[in-house]
């Protein structure tokens, strides 16, 4: 590797806690086993998974993430870059492939400057046309959306209510769910209503106004997406036998099974983490590139202004993604 690039910049999550826990340091750049390539990565992205890691929440991240402070000091779920280096026994991606997908949930690594990743890992070729900010903002959002629609069988004709419908999971589903033949209902703030509705939604239900519970048992599927409605009221909207989608939560999934069943109405209830695999990404790559679906991005900042990414992300204010960009 050249001298100049043995060392990157990165931003480094060194305690739990908000985001002043976070600095840009130089730390050495890895160098790619006979496996795996280097990717420099140009953007990447601050989701609900990175600002949640950082804040420990929930409280049993500490298990898995190290009790004090993150073992894997580098967030950053998402990349899209290219690649600068193959290991010897790599056969896959060759240098100047570009590249966009997820880091993996338990190594994170897409806020620096460079990255290491086994080349059978959960990512695939940018299209022809697609920006690196486009590929920033697309993985964590449509395929943390694409991951629950599935598992829920969402099929043609059926009625589903996609609430928090402006956030960048929320705005995937929507889009994703229309093209699966669903009716789609969105529910969002009054000034993300028209940008709910140019996506594809056949109803825009507005939280602030609107009474929700007035629709009663109308919902096939009822997808919560921001944590923020009880789950009390996801069961008064959904239909008997039908599904309830949890998955911004991570926790008491067995205690809402339990409740799943109160009051004589019978539901599934689905939740955790979304899978991640390289074809799930290349369906939604081919997917983009029939321009059935886009990105909605809130804003972008440079990886000094990380602080500020993470901010905003954590704020429940942002529509779509925030990207970050590297030089």
């Amino acid at each position: 590797m050249p001298p100049d690039l043995c060392r990157m910049k990165a931003a480094l999550a060194t305690a739990y806690g908000g985001p002043e826990v976070i600095r840009i340091a130089e730390v050495p750049t890895p160098s790619p086993k006979k496996n795996e390539v280097l990717i420099r990565i140009h953007a990447s992205a601050v989701n609900a998974a990175d600002w949640r890691l950082r804040r420990a929440n929930p409280w049993f991240v500490r298990l898995i993430f190290g009790p004090f402070k993150p073992r894997k000091p580098i967030l950053g779920v998402v990349f899209a870059g290219e690649v600068v280096e193959t290991g010897t026994a790599t056969t896959t991606y060759k240098k100047g492939d570009r590249l966009f997908g997820w880091t993996s949930i338990m190594g994170l690594g897409g806020h620096a400057e460079f990255i290491a990743l086994r080349e059978n890992g959960a990512f695939t070729r940018m299209p022809d046309g697609m920006t690196w900010t486009d590929a920033a903002a697309i993985p964590f959002g449509f395929g943390t959306a694409r991951h629950f629609l599935s598992k829920a069988n969402v099929s043609m004709g059926q009625r589903v209510l996609i609430y928090g419908a402006s956030g960048a999971v929320g705005s995937a589903a929507v889009q994703l769910a229309k093209q699966l033949g669903a009716e789609v209902t969105g529910v969002c703030s009054t000034r993300n209503v028209e940008l709910v509705r140019s996506l594809g939604a056949h109803e825009v239900l507005d939280y602030t106004k609107d009474a929700l519970l007035s629709h009663r048992d109308s919902f096939d599927v009822v997808f919560e997406t921001v944590g923020k409605l009880p789950f009390k009221d996801s069961l008064t909207l959904v239909k008997p036998q039908g599904t309830i989608i949890t998955g911004s939560e991570m926790p008491a999934q067995m205690l809402k099974r339990v409740l799943g069943g109160k009051g004589g109405k019978q539901v599934t209830v689905i939740g955790g983490t979304a899978a991640e695999s390289a074809e799930d990404v290349q369906l939604i790559a081919d997917i983009w590139q029939r321009r059935e679906i886009r990105p909605v991005i809130d804003s972008t900042f440079p990886l000094e202004r990380i602080r500020d990414a993470h901010t905003l992300a954590e704020s429940g204010k942002k529509v779509g993604s925030v990207v970050i960009t590297l030089p």
